[in-house]
């Protein structure tokens, strides 16, 4: 794996903790803004995989879909997650009204863990220079 791309896999791995652990203590919105983080720097991980970078989320999402999931290297279920997830963690974070309920906050953690473990499948597997599913 390149440097970078380890380097947003670490950070994809942290927030996965740090989304678990607010869960714990019933901060529904963080554990959903953190679960996306986490999905979003796999994501960006994958893509730094490859040496493409971008700037913005929305650009990682794109990408994420062209380079991966069009392609047919992922499956489209986990570009739904990522949708999913930043939809999600826009109205967490910015919409003042929101009120994250435990069970979105759960199913978004749960669909975190599958993509994160996904992309790890996918990284290994190019590694290794074998299956990436």
């Amino acid at each position: 794996m390149l440097e970078e791309s380890r380097l947003y896999f670490d950070y994809a791995r942290r927030d996965l903790q740090a989304a678990e652990s607010n869960l714990e203590l019933g901060f529904y919105h963080i554990t959903i803004s953190r679960a996306y983080y986490a999905m979003f720097y796999a994501a960006s991980a994958l893509l730094a995989s490859r040496g493409i970078t971008r700037s913005k989320h929305s650009g990682v999402l794109s990408a994420f879909g062209e380079y991966f999931v069009k392609t047919g290297l992922i499956e489209p279920e986990y570009a739904k997650m990522l949708g999913h997830a930043f939809d999600s963690r826009l109205d967490s974070d910015y919409d003042l009204t929101y009120s994250a309920e435990m069970a979105t906050a759960e199913d978004i953690l749960r669909d975190a863990h599958r993509f994160v473990a996904r992309i790890a499948r996918y990284l290994e597997g190019e590694r290794a220079g074998g299956s990436t599913n």
